[in-house]
């Protein structure tokens, strides 16, 4: 039976090996470490502010070189999973999994991805399409007293006179909506479609009377979700991002 390596210690202070299973050459053994100390961390076994042992002794606990730990902990740091502080009291600490950093990340590699062959805009208007008046129904059924304040402030928000189009505005809406729902799946899925759909937009040439309707229909979503007429809702919200889809595939106003 291999020997089985000791806990890590507090916070601060330099421990032992903390894995329990050893590399099997059939995935890259840096991926291996990497999904072997990520089950851990969300786990709860290695909790947040954790220190992990050095390079040298995670590659002594999984049986790899330190180029190979150091990958993992690369993985993992990406992931913002871990971060590195320097000096005397500094290592490799492990992080609370941050929510918005994840939208972030996703949001830049649908940005990417948009720019080729793989991913068109026209597959992010459907899925946008599917997301949200599902969200919409949702916000109706389940959102109390304050959350329909949070969404009524968001709809009628009055434009910043330099911003006409109304750009940071319609995101919050639409952002506050899929967190009305209490969903973070959704939240998480459905906010990154709609960063890249606005930022690959040019605003400045639609005609400011599209905008206005834009609020018209927000501030109608609004009402609906406030009144809970879920199916009203869901289907003003339906209409508006039909609405939407039409004037985003106009030609000429993608950058």
């Amino acid at each position: 039976m291999p020997p089985q390596p000791p806990a890590p210690g507090p916070p601060g202070t330099s421990s032992g090996p903390v894995a329990h299973l050893r590399v099997q050459r059939v995935r890259p053994a840096y991926r291996q470490v990497a999904d072997e100390l990520r089950t851990q961390i969300l786990a709860g076994t290695l909790p947040s502010g954790t220190r992990l042992p050095n390079e040298a002794e995670l590659g002594r606990a999984f049986g790899v070189s330190r180029s190979t730990a150091r990958e993992a902990l690369r993985v993992l740091s990406s992931q913002h999973l871990v971060e590195t502080h320097r000096g005397v009291q500094g290592g490799t600490f492990v992080s609370e999994p941050d929510p918005a950093r994840v939208v972030e990340d996703v949001g830049s590699a649908l940005g990417v991805l948009v720019m080729t062959p793989q991913l068109h805009v026209s597959d992010l208007l459907e899925a946008r399409l599917l997301l949200e008046p599902a969200a919409a129904r949702l916000a109706a059924q389940r959102a109390d007293a304050e959350t329909v304040e949070a969404v009524r402030t968001a709809a009628a928000a009055r434009r910043d006179d330099r911003d006409p189009s109304g750009f940071v505005g319609h995101l919050d809406f639409h952002t506050t909506l899929l967190m009305a729902t209490g969903n973070l799946m959704l939240t998480l899925m459905g906010q990154p479609v709609n960063d890249v759909l606005r930022t690959r937009l040019r605003r400045s040439g639609v005609e400011p009377g599209e905008w206005d309707k834009v609020d018209a229909c927000h501030r109608e979503i609004a009402e609906h979700i406030a009144q809970g007429r879920a199916g009203e809702a869901e289907e003003a919200m339906r209409d508006h991002i039909v609405e939407l889809r039409r004037l985003y595939e106009r030609d000429g106003f993608w950058t």
